[in-house]
């Protein structure tokens, strides 16, 4: 048996013994990773500086913070998350009791990535454990720090066998993927994403797919671009540019293309310095695999800003590219790294074509004040998500569904959208055994009467108080009684 089959084989015989299920195991096993996230964050920051040169408070802000929120937000809304949720009724079910009953799915599989690597593997995770399932933690063996700091940790605060811990490169996540799982949730690229999805079908699995693609980002000639061009440029070049929803290249109008460059210009000295190799908020490309891959999209490309670079450090300089065509090499992939293309177009309705052309993104962007601008986006383009006159912040809004469309992704999760994504909605309806008399539309011999009968019961609707459900039960029963024993039977 492989490291990876008992992990699982673990995590499903603790599951089976029912004791994720209740809501004070839950609610203890969140407190107590909410706890790591106290006590450990120095070795936490540690291993993420040495991974990606994040800063202690940037792996704070970025990674860990919105973790704690997360957690407590399940903690506090949990009873009523888990609470059975009554449904609408028609009047053929009136006196029954209708509902929604949120149950475990089983064992989940998280497969995490390692741009965010705490962020983007244990906020699955604390869904997971609220919605009262067993979980597999696959953390990425690109953050090689970060998941051995993981595989130490996670198992001394929260319990071991049901959130076991399996670190390993492809092979070991092969394996993972030969086993039987009631969920994967993965994060990462749309190429693996379909290597998932076709392992988790042989065994019908549902899956979460939390991909990412080019988002793209128009700037409306009539806004402020100076503040337009300081959030684009904090969204795109924080942790180096690997966000998967950071933008992925700018559309604007030839008459601001040389604005927008410079007030980029302007926010990257704002936030780095004149040397961003030295900040020590500026990050590091995971590795020089993806280093020599961003470089090599900026072939053929007019560099305006930045393009400065050191492969021994995994180091690229902010950089912007301008005069970038449509078939440039930088426009046919996500680019995720410090790499911003700038893209002219004649206005609103070409940038609308341009976006429609290509895959749907996790997110989009528009910058402009007038609103007329901000609904023709939402209505004429798709997109995981979209946000006017800001970027990456729509990820910390717990009540928001964080998710993909397409290429970019399925499913969705924060706050209430981990704990429904990762339980099984169960329909309950209980029924007593009298009032028989009304089933007789329903049974042989069917008659075009008996069919009369069956549309107004089946397609009315209800909505009323107590004492008004009370009085038309009884107003119902009534003449069911009687026109049911004269006309029906």
């Amino acid at each position: 048996m492989s490291r990876e089959q008992q992990a699982v084989a673990l995590a499903r015989k603790a599951f089976e013994t029912g004791r994720s299920k209740s809501l004070e195991h839950r609610i203890r096993q969140l407190k107590n990773l909410q706890r790591l996230f106290t006590e450990r964050q120095k070795e936490i920051s540690n291993a993420i500086k040495k991974d990606l040169n994040k800063s202690e408070v940037g792996a704070q802000l970025y990674e860990t913070l919105g973790l704690e929120g997360e957690i407590s937000l399940a903690i506090s809304k949990l009873k009523e998350w888990a609470a059975p949720r009554p449904v609408q009724k028609n009047l053929l079910t009136l006196s029954d009791t209708v509902y929604i009953k949120p149950e475990p799915l089983g064992v989940v599989l998280i497969i995490g990535a390692w741009n965010y690597p705490w962020a983007v593997t244990i906020q699955p995770l604390i869904g997971a454990i609220a919605a009262g399932n067993a979980a597999v933690v696959k953390p990425s063996e690109v953050c090689v720090h970060t998941a051995k700091v993981m595989e130490e940790l996670l198992p001394l605060y929260i319990d071991k066998e049901l959130y076991p811990v399996v670190t390993g490169g492809v092979p070991e996540t092969q394996e993972l993927l030969r086993q039987r799982f009631d969920h994967i949730f993965y994060t990462g690229n749309s190429m693996v994403g379909k290597v998932i999805m076709e392992a988790a079908a042989k065994h019908l699995t549902p899956v979460t797919l939390e991909l990412g693609g080019k988002s793209p980002c128009y700037i409306d000639k009539n806004c402020d671009i100076s503040i337009a061009c300081r959030r684009v440029a904090w969204g795109k070049y924080t942790n180096c540019g690997q966000t998967c929803i950071a933008p992925d290249y700018i559309l604007c109008e030839a008459s601001i293309h040389d604005r927008v460059i410079e007030e980029v210009k302007k926010a990257i000295k704002e936030f780095y310095t004149d040397n961003p190799k030295a900040c020590p908020d500026y990050g590091r490309i995971i590795n020089q695999r993806h280093f020599k891959r961003i470089m090599a999209l900026l072939e053929n490309s007019t560099i305006a800003v930045g393009g400065d670079n050191d492969e021994s450090n995994c180091y690229i300089a902010p950089t912007v590219l301008c005069d970038v065509k449509p078939e440039a090499k930088v426009m046919q992939e996500e680019i995720f790294g410090p790499v911003l293309p700038i893209l002219t177009v004649s206005g609103l309705d070409e940038a609308i074509k341009f976006i429609n052309k290509g895959e749907k993104p996790l997110a989009l962007y528009v910058f402009t004040p007038d609103d007329k601008v901000i609904q023709r986006m939402i209505d004429e383009t798709s997109s995981g998500g979209l946000l006017a006159n800001d970027c990456l912040v729509h990820y910390s809004v717990s009540s928001l569904p964080f998710g993909g469309v397409g290429n970019s992704g399925m499913g969705c999760y924060h706050g209430k959208f981990s704990f429904d994504q990762l339980s099984h909605l169960r329909s309950c309806l209980l029924k007593k055994l009298n009032m028989e008399g009304v089933n007789s539309m329903r049974y042989p011999p069917h008659t075009p009467k008996k069919l009369g009968w069956a549309r107004f019961f089946i397609l009315k609707t209800v909505d009323l108080g107590w004492i008004g459900r009370m009085a038309l039960f009884a107003v119902l029963t009534a003449v069911a009684a009687v026109v049911l024993q004269n006309y029906l039977l």
